[in-house]
Formats: structure tokens, sequence, C-alpha cells
């Protein structure tokens, strides 16, 4: 049984990678940060972080019964829009999480995912789900920038203290 305090941490230690990555990409200019390369989903690093953040933004949404047919994608256009973005993104996701129950947590339930499909979800797992996106596309940003001969600092994995 995963607890709201447990998820609450592992959230924000995916969060400070996060930080800390989009306060590197604050250092690109904007051709470099819209710069398309070939190879990945979303094609440049201002897109990869926006999916990043969005895709929490979603999933938290699809678990409070928010579901939109047609969810807007947000692209903030700097890296101080892009951290406001994460910010807020984050602190609804506490939110949500300091105000549900451990079991509601870990009840499997109803939901409904684009396209409008019905799947019975567990709350923790999906919110899990959301810290593990992060690092996916933090991967591919941090591949992206030594691409662009702009190599990340170290220390953005899963903060161990």
């Amino acid at each position: 049984m995963y607890t709201g305090a447990a998820l609450i941490d592992m959230h924000e230690r995916g969060h400070r990678s996060l930080r800390g990555l989009i306060r590197h990409c604050a250092e690109l200019d904007a051709a470099e940060l819209t710069r398309a390369l070939p190879g990945f989903g979303y094609p440049n690093i201002r897109q990869q972080l926006a999916h990043t953040i969005g895709g929490e933004e979603y999933w938290v949404s699809v678990i409070q019964g928010r579901y939109a047919d047609d969810p807007e994608e947000i692209e903030p256009e700097t890296m101080e829009a892009m951290e406001s973005y994460r910010q807020q993104v984050a602190e609804g996701t506490v939110a949500y999480l300091r105000n549900t129950s451990d079991g509601d947590l870990n009840a499997p339930r109803e939901m409904k995912t684009w396209p409008n499909r019905l799947r019975v979800l567990v709350p923790a797992l999906v919110v899990i789900r959301t810290i593990a996106h992060i690092y996916s596309h933090q991967g591919q940003v941090m591949a992206m920038c030594r691409i662009l001969g702009r190599p990340g600092p170290s220390g953005l994995d899963f903060p161990l203290n």
C-alpha cells in the first residue's frame, strides 16, 4: 500500500530533478531550445519539457475525474514560464495527494482516459507513473543537450537524500 506521504516524497524528488533540468535548459538560447533533432518523439527540448509536465497534468486530471476529450497542450515559450508551469502542476498534484486518503489512493477504480476510454486504474500507480515519466523524458532532454554540445549537470538522478 502506498501512502500519500510516500508519494509526496517521491514526487518532490522527481520534481527536484526536473527543476534542475529546467534550470540547465534556461542557459540555452531559443534556437537551441526549439531546434528539431531527429530520433526523438518530441523533436525539441521545449516540447520534451512541456510534454513531461503536461503528462502529469493530464494524468492527475484523469484520477480527479476531470478528463477532457481535447486536453489543452501548453508549451511555454521561455524556461521561466516552463518553471512556472512545472511548479503549478506539481502543486496541484501535491494538493491532490494531501487531500486524498491512503485507501482511496490504493483503490482500483474506473477512470476515463483519452480517447474517451474507460479503464480501471489505481491512483497511486498513476502518480508513480508521472514520476517515472519525468526521468524518461529527462534522459531524452539530456541526450538532446549533449547533441547540441551543451551537456547537462550531474546529480539529476532520483535524489537519495
